[in-house]
């Protein structure tokens, strides 16, 4: 029941994902559509409009021309009458209008080639009114494909107004010519839209295609699989978040690798105390036993829970060196921290015989921690007693090599196999299990030696030979104050 409600939610999420995806899909093509049409509808009115323009501009000049030519002509007549007028414009070969009007100053009609009778159009009227006032004239509409032209000038003698020309022109030709630029305007603007429209849903569809891949990548990384690689293609931005999203699986495959293998690691540890914990309260409940065996195996018990407490001690330590602390670095002596130590573990090596041994022959100052600096000579020291031999002997020589402190820990123990080398500075890693466990060795000193050595941007490296010992070499960069200066 509770698996088929999980699938059922599942479900349920991936529905709205899609509709999501569809959504934006949709959103980015209408926006595209609608801002290339505001475009385009901006150009066809743009262009039609031009268009209108240059042919006004054309026909104005052409009309403007005939009725100043004509008004000249009629100007010159001794006698302005009807046979007077007709005859001076028939004799001007270059007036080809529909229409022309020629009337006195009072309105009335002197002339008109259409029209007998002795009116005019009401709506011609106020332009040959205006004409009469001394101003040149002229108006133009289009329509249903017919370019209508009229123009009035005042005919003037002797610098006085005696009367108007009047010419009307109807051209179906480039009326035809101006409505078929504007229709072809029109269809290559429709044309380009609809292709616009295709162009604008295969864009965005390609789009977020490609942002439903990252989805998808997300999707499948936060279910657990981090072998999984996101493939963009292309040569953009979404590219380079491609990359930068598989960079960022990797990271955290190695993280997630490192996380389990240090929870087995750890478990496995933890395990072998514990176990031996168990075996040694169940013996001593199910057995009958004098009070010293009792006082042997509680003191046993006592030993494992004392090896439990300094493993998951070291656990915590390992994590906190492996995060950056908020403090700041310190300038910090070498030597005293180097003679602490040796003070410290020196019971230690006197149990086992084993003779420290300092060289401190310069002294230098470096930005670390003083309590890292502890740790990491603690644990180097520590090795150095634990895996010598009986009687041997840990050097511990501090010097300065150019701009760097470099302390040495050399000992005479039992060495480590050249195969091994290369993996003694990984978490639980031993080279001999059964000498380390009984030395109370968990494999994680030298892990956290490492971190801490590289955090405060120090180096180790490490020198062995097998029966004849080992030596650790440790060095940082070094910080001189005014007074390390002769």
């Amino acid at each position: 029941m509770l698996r088929n409600g999980a699938l059922a939610i599942t479900s349920e999420n991936k529905r709205k994902t899609l509709i999501q995806y569809k959504s934006t899909h949709f959103k980015y093509a209408l926006t595209y559509v609608f801002i290339t049409l505001a475009v385009l509808l901006f150009l066809n009115l743009y262009s039609s409009k031009t268009s209108q323009k240059i042919f006004y501009q054309s026909k104005e000049a052409a009309m403007m021309d005939k009725c100043i030519l004509a008004s000249n002509e009629i100007a010159k007549l001794p006698v302005v009458n009807p046979s007077t007028v007709e005859q001076s414009l028939e004799s001007i070969a270059s007036l080809r209008v529909d229409q022309i009007i020629v009337t006195d100053e009072s309105l009335k009609i002197i002339y008109n080639s259409v029209h007998t009778a002795e009116d005019v159009d009401p709506g011609d009227i106020a332009e040959i009114t205006d004409a009469l006032t001394g101003n040149d004239v002229f108006s133009w509409h289009f329509t249903d494909g017919i370019m209508v032209s009229k123009a009035a000038v005042p005919v003037i003698s002797y610098g006085t107004t005696i009367g108007c020309v009047y010419m009307i022109e109807s051209d179906a030709q480039q009326g035809a010519l101006l409505q078929s630029l504007q229709v072809n305007i029109f269809t290559v603007t429709l044309i380009l839209e609809v292709f616009l429209i295709l162009f604008s849903l295969f864009f965005s569809r390609t789009y977020t295609a490609r942002l439903r891949r990252v989805m998808e990548s997300i999707r499948i990384i936060r279910d657990g699989d981090y072998t999984h690689v996101l493939k963009m293609g292309g040569n953009d931005e979404l590219t380079v978040l491609g990359d930068e999203f598989n960079d960022l699986v990797k990271r955290l495959q190695v993280s997630e690798d490192k996380r389990r293998r240090f929870v087995s690691d750890a478990s496995h540890e933890l395990k072998t105390p514990l176990a031996s914990i168990k075996l040694l309260s169940d013996s001593i409940l199910q057995n009958e036993m004098d009070i010293d065996t009792a006082k042997e195996f509680v003191a046993d018990i006592g030993n494992e829970a004392e090896r439990l407490n300094r493993m998951t001690q070291k656990l915590l330590t390992l994590t906190h060196s492996e995060v950056p602390p908020d403090e700041a670095f310190e300038i910090t002596y070498i030597a005293p921290t180097i003679e602490r130590v040796a003070k410290m573990l020196s019971t230690i090596a006197d149990e086992n015989n084993i003779d420290i041994q300092l060289e401190l022959l310069r002294d230098s100052t470096i930005l670390i921690l003083e309590d890292d600096l502890y740790q990491i000579i603690f644990n180097l020291v520590e090795n150095g007693i634990k895996y010598n031999t009986v009687n041997g002997t840990l050097r511990i020589s501090l010097n300065r090599l150019d701009d760097n402190a470099q302390i040495i820990f050399a000992d005479t123990g039992v060495g480590i196999p050249q195969s091994s080398i290369s993996h003694i500075f990984e978490r639980f890693y031993r080279v001999d299990k059964a000498r380390s466990r009984q030395s109370g060795g968990s494999g994680l000193g030298l892990s956290i030696v490492r971190s801490i050595v590289e955090r405060n941007a120090g180096t180790i490296q490490v020198e062995s030979t097998e029966g004849k010992g080992t030596v650790f070499t440790v060095s940082f960069p070094v910080f001189d104050t005014e007074e390390d200066h002769p």
